[in-house]
Protein backbone atom coordinates (compact mmCIF):
# COMPACT_ATOMS: atom_id res chain seq x y z
CA UNK A 1 0.00 0.00 0.00
CA UNK A 2 1.49 3.39 -1.10
CA UNK A 3 0.57 6.73 0.46
CA UNK A 4 0.84 10.36 -0.94
CA UNK A 5 3.69 12.44 0.80
CA UNK A 6 4.03 16.34 1.46
CA UNK A 7 6.01 16.60 -1.85
CA UNK A 8 3.74 14.77 -3.90
CA UNK A 9 5.64 11.69 -3.86
CA UNK A 10 4.79 8.13 -3.16
CA UNK A 11 5.73 5.96 0.23
CA UNK A 12 5.10 3.15 1.62
CA UNK A 13 4.59 4.58 5.22
CA UNK A 14 1.45 5.43 7.20
CA UNK A 15 3.45 8.69 9.00
CA UNK A 16 3.82 10.82 6.32
CA UNK A 17 0.40 11.29 5.45
CA UNK A 18 -0.66 14.94 6.67
CA UNK A 19 -4.38 15.02 8.26
CA UNK A 20 -6.54 18.15 8.83
CA UNK A 21 -5.74 19.61 12.52
CA UNK A 22 -8.65 20.33 14.80
CA UNK A 23 -11.41 18.57 13.70
CA UNK A 24 -10.41 14.91 14.69
CA UNK A 25 -12.34 13.55 17.82
CA UNK A 26 -9.05 12.66 20.07
CA UNK A 27 -8.58 8.75 20.27
CA UNK A 28 -7.40 7.62 23.58
CA UNK A 29 -6.71 4.21 26.05
CA UNK A 30 -10.09 4.24 27.80
CA UNK A 31 -10.97 1.46 30.65
CA UNK A 32 -14.52 0.16 30.11
CA UNK A 33 -16.12 -0.51 33.51
CA UNK A 34 -18.95 -3.28 33.35
CA UNK A 35 -21.38 -2.57 36.80
CA UNK A 36 -23.28 -5.32 36.51
CA UNK A 37 -19.80 -7.75 36.57
CA UNK A 38 -17.62 -5.44 38.08
CA UNK A 39 -15.15 -6.29 35.18
CA UNK A 40 -12.93 -3.75 33.22
CA UNK A 41 -11.11 -3.81 30.15
CA UNK A 42 -8.83 -1.68 28.12
CA UNK A 43 -8.97 -0.14 24.99
CA UNK A 44 -9.36 2.82 22.81
CA UNK A 45 -12.18 4.96 22.11
CA UNK A 46 -13.33 8.84 21.23
CA UNK A 47 -15.68 8.43 24.10
CA UNK A 48 -15.43 11.64 26.52
CA UNK A 49 -14.77 11.18 30.42
CA UNK A 50 -13.78 12.85 33.05
CA UNK A 51 -13.79 10.44 35.97
CA UNK A 52 -10.25 8.21 35.68
CA UNK A 53 -8.89 5.01 37.38
CA UNK A 54 -5.80 2.85 38.25
CA UNK A 55 -6.01 -0.36 35.44
CA UNK A 56 -2.78 -2.60 35.38
CA UNK A 57 -0.46 -0.24 37.62
CA UNK A 58 -1.57 3.22 34.87
CA UNK A 59 -3.99 5.80 35.27
CA UNK A 60 -6.61 5.86 32.48
CA UNK A 61 -9.93 7.59 31.97
CA UNK A 62 -12.69 5.36 32.57
CA UNK A 63 -16.02 4.80 31.24
CA UNK A 64 -18.96 2.78 33.30
CA UNK A 65 -21.51 1.11 31.60
CA UNK A 66 -24.04 -1.88 32.53
CA UNK A 67 -23.54 -4.59 30.25
CA UNK A 68 -20.79 -6.04 28.25
CA UNK A 69 -19.85 -9.61 27.13
CA UNK A 70 -18.64 -10.62 31.06
CA UNK A 71 -22.60 -10.10 31.77
CA UNK A 72 -24.55 -9.99 28.85
CA UNK A 73 -26.80 -13.64 28.51
CA UNK A 74 -26.03 -13.95 25.36
CA UNK A 75 -22.57 -13.99 26.03
CA UNK A 76 -22.83 -15.95 29.54
CA UNK A 77 -25.21 -18.55 28.42
CA UNK A 78 -27.28 -17.60 31.79
CA UNK A 79 -30.97 -17.03 29.56
CA UNK A 80 -33.72 -15.71 31.66
CA UNK A 81 -36.52 -18.21 31.46
CA UNK A 82 -39.91 -16.34 30.11
CA UNK A 83 -43.01 -17.15 31.35
CA UNK A 84 -44.77 -17.48 27.79
CA UNK A 85 -48.07 -19.02 28.97
CA UNK A 86 -48.00 -16.36 31.80
CA UNK A 87 -48.16 -13.47 28.71
CA UNK A 88 -50.61 -15.45 26.74
CA UNK A 89 -53.14 -15.62 29.48
CA UNK A 90 -53.10 -11.88 30.63
CA UNK A 91 -53.61 -10.94 26.89
CA UNK A 92 -56.75 -13.09 27.20
CA UNK A 93 -57.76 -11.41 30.03
CA UNK A 94 -57.13 -8.41 29.32
CA UNK A 95 -58.82 -8.64 25.49
CA UNK A 96 -60.45 -11.24 25.48
CA UNK A 97 -60.66 -14.77 23.67
CA UNK A 98 -61.89 -14.00 20.03
CA UNK A 99 -64.50 -16.52 19.31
Amino acid sequence: MFFLTRDGGESSHSENIVMKKDIHPEYKDVVFHDLSADYKFLTRSCVKTTETTEFEGATYPVFKIEVSSQSHPFYTGKNVLLDTAGRVDKFYKRFGAKK
